[in-house]
């Protein structure tokens, strides 16, 4: 296997399998070895030494932007987020300051909180109730990564590279799931190992296909046949995430998995109507990640310039830095998100 992991943290605690959250109550859940009280998930596994060490990766001081702007996928794909409007006022002459009307904060490049999604019978991370997901009530908000920060070690696999490269281009506007065999043979072509405390970072080639064939006509119609490369939705990639101990995975995707998922996959609930509007989170990878692991997401992640640097140099490993909005009770928040090499 190239992707090999880190058995303890730097401060040498033991790291769980995800075998071992199985037999945890719920099963699956992370809760226990955080702490019933915790409130970041695997953002606690970037611990002091991990940001450390992350730093020493910085050699040219070369920035690359991860964001798309807050506007670029206005109308969004998924039908649920209006665009924003932007406005300036002036007081005087030599002076102006501006505001937005329907800022949806995962209307772009974002980083899904806590609070974000449940997991019917158990509920929210550590247990919460849906009572408790209110904008009163500040639990599982945003605001607890924007006080410490989600910087580390980022980890690029170019996917959608690598399949070109195989003959297997990823064809953007049908489903392709990618599988832990992929990810694998992807990482052994960069050469890329993992450590504790990872952000790793997927390539589809989707949002950019987005941006760049699809108009604002093809977008509205998009909701009504999504189809979208990504993350096959399997028990498997839920292990594969776990056991290499990421505290964030992101992409350049809606959601980082592949949608419409497999019918009655692995991760999927028995008896579960789905909702009445919006997505069926049934069967998908949101579930078991973000309200059972923990696991910081990332959506539209802009990452072309950051795959053809790191085509050119061979050097897939950087410093990541994301500082999302410190908004009490939040959501979701644009990233904010910088790679440095």
């Amino acid at each position: 296997m190239a992707a090999t992991r880190a058995e303890r943290m730097p401060s040498g605690q033991p790291l769980p399998t995800y075998d071992d959250l199985l037999r945890a109550e719920p099963s699956g859940s992370s809760w226990d070895y955080f702490g019933r009280d915790d409130q970041l998930g695997t953002v606690n596994f970037l611990t002091p030494e991990v940001r450390k060490r992350a730093a020493g990766l910085i050699r040219a001081g070369r920035t690359i932007n991860l964001d798309y702007t807050l506007s670029e996928f206005d109308p969004f794909p998924s039908g649920t987020r209006p665009p924003n409007q932007h406005h300036l006022f002036s007081n005087n002459p030599y002076h102006f300051d501006d505001w937005l009307d329907s800022f949806y904060l995962q209307g772009t490049t974002q980083i899904d909180a806590l609070r974000h999604i449940g997991y019917p019978g158990a509920g929210w991370y550590g247990g919460r109730s849906r009572e408790d997901i209110d904008t009163n009530n500040p639990t599982l908000g945003i605001q607890k990564w924007a006080e410490v920060g989600i910087v580390g070690r980022g980890v690029l696999l170019d996917v959608e590279r690598y399949f070109a490269s195989i003959g297997r281009p990823i064809d953007q506007s049908v489903v392709t799931e990618i599988t832990v065999d992929d990810l694998e043979a992807t990482a052994t072509a960069q050469g890329v190992s993992f450590e504790a405390g990872d952000i790793l970072i997927l390539r589809t080639g989707w949002a950019d296909y987005c941006r760049q064939h699809m108009d604002e006509d093809s977008r509205k119609a998009f909701k009504n046949g999504m189809k979208v490369p990504g993350l096959e939705s399997s028990r498997a990639i839920v292990a594969w995430i776990w056991n290499h101990h990421f505290s964030m995975v992101a992409a350049d995707n809606l959601g980082i998995e592949a949608f419409p998922y497999t019918p009655n996959n692995d991760v999927t609930q028995p008896n579960q109507a789905p909702p009445e509007k919006s997505v069926d989170h049934n069967g998908g990878l949101h579930r078991p990640l973000l309200p059972l692991l923990g696991l910081a997401i990332g959506e539209m992640f802009a990452v072309e310039e950051l795959a053809r640097d790191c085509a050119e140099d061979g050097v897939y490993e950087f410093f990541f830095s994301a500082k999302p909005l410190n908004l009490m009770g939040g959501v979701g928040s644009p990233a904010n998100a910088m790679a440095i090499k």
